[in-house]
């Protein structure tokens, strides 16, 4: 009796305990099943960790990925691509020699009249180049220039023109050229005048306004685009140009930027409405995707505003590192899709002036010393924000490829960069 009064106490202190362990362990799986319910820990995370992990890795691939900023794989990229390019184990050497081959074989000929007032003049501006010559800069653009023209029917898309800004040895691939186009070249006067310049910037601006004022002169055009020498037009090119002449605001703009480096096009920008595209590309998005996971997917998301909110900053992280500018080629689906936005400082490898802005655009930059820091595209772009009435505009995507890897007027690196 005694052992069982003293064992009585512990068993029942045995009881109480599992009673308590019970109790605790049925709260643990329910609280286990209600997160389950309710939470996209672990499962669908897991799953979608995972899919990102996935898209990023392929990004790496991406020639997005490698332009950025002090990656290590970008300078690995561009001597690769460099190298095949020199000698030859790439389509765009052989693209490069096809231009050349073109133009060695047209034979010399009387040009066809260059008509007067035409609805839009092409002026492309070439100086020589001391590096890079087995690129054929020119050569190319005004290969892919003349292959566009044959698309455009009865009525020729435009009218085109070289400026040769070359003030020393003569540019052979402008000899090359002028076999079609007409060449338009400074004076012996015009020539002392534009070797007064000390800085590069500043001889660089000169340079563009001799040949926005010749072009207009020449020509008296309705409309001009001035394409620098390494601008390779894009198939949709005029077709985009006569779209965005008949948009509302081509009548009260300066300029209209066809050109913006694919790296600075990304959603992390301080421009408003990339991060409102952004936002809204997100959502729409991600309620796509939650209503598709939720009814067709074991997986446990719902329309919920956490889910809503994690899918959103889910979707905009892939879309960031997959590349904007990716996104962007949708759009060549049709001119009337390209998007028009405020333009930025860089660049000026490709310039629509609508009207008699080119006249307006030369008159400017006559004002302004360029200088570091101050070249032509960050004085135009400053005009433009600051003079009352007048604006700037970009179009996305890109109506020309930027193929330039030299450049004509700046020092070239050891190792140059596509930029």
């Amino acid at each position: 009796m005694a052992s069982c009064q003293t064992d009585s106490p512990s068993h029942d202190g045995q009881i109480t305990n599992r009673v308590h362990f019970n109790t605790i362990s049925c709260k643990i799986v329910r609280q286990g099943q209600h997160l389950k319910e309710t939470s996209i820990i672990p499962g669908p995370l897991g799953h979608l960790l995972k899919t990102f992990f996935f898209v990023t890795s392929i990004t790496c691939y991406s020639f997005y990925y490698k332009r950025m900023p002090k990656s290590l794989c970008y300078d690995a990229y561009t001597n690769a691509t460099l190298g095949e390019k020199l000698h030859g184990n790439s389509d765009h050497l052989r693209f490069c020699q096809e231009a050349l081959r073109f133009w060695e074989s047209v034979e010399s000929s009387e040009r066809e009249p260059v008509a007067k007032k035409p609805d839009l003049l092409v002026t492309v501006v070439t100086a020589r180049r001391s590096e890079g010559r087995d690129y054929h800069y020119l050569l190319q653009v005004t290969h892919q220039l003349m292959s566009l023209l044959k698309t455009c029917g009865d009525k020729s898309c435009a009218e085109i023109i070289i400026c040769d800004v070359e003030s020393g040895p003569v540019n052979e691939e402008v000899l090359l050229v002028e076999k079609q186009f007409r060449v338009l070249r400074r004076s012996p006067g015009e020539e002392h005048n534009s070797g007064e310049a000390q800085s590069v910037f500043e001889r660089e601006k000169r340079d563009y306004v001799f040949c926005l004022r010749k072009g207009w002169e020449a020509m008296r055009p309705k409309n001009i685009v001035v394409l620098e020498d390494d601008a390779l037009p894009m198939a949709d090119f005029f077709p985009t140009i006569k779209n965005l002449l008949l948009r509302k605001f081509a009548l009260s703009t300066l300029y209209i930027k066809l050109y913006h480096p694919e790296r600075l096009q990304r959603y992390w920008n301080p421009e408003v409405y990339r991060i409102l595209e952004w936002l809204g590309l997100g959502v729409v998005v991600a309620t796509i995707l939650l209503f598709i996971l939720s009814h067709y997917t074991p997986l446990s998301f719902n329309l919920s505003p956490p889910h809503l909110v994690f899918m959103t900053l889910y979707v905009m992280a892939v879309v960031e590192l997959a590349g904007r500018h990716y996104l962007l080629e949708f759009r060549r689906l049709s001119p009337q899709l390209y998007a028009v936005s405020p333009a930025t400082e860089c660049c000026t490898p490709a310039m629509l002036f609508p009207g008699n802005a080119s006249v307006r655009a030369a008159e400017y930059l006559d004002r302004v010393v360029c200088a570091q820091g101050n070249a032509k595209d960050m004085v135009l772009w400053k005009i433009a924000r600051s003079t009352p009435g007048e604006r700037a505009h970009s179009v996305e995507p890109n109506s020309v490829m930027h193929i330039g890897a030299y450049s004509s007027i700046r020092i070239n690196p050891l190792r140059p960069r596509l930029i």
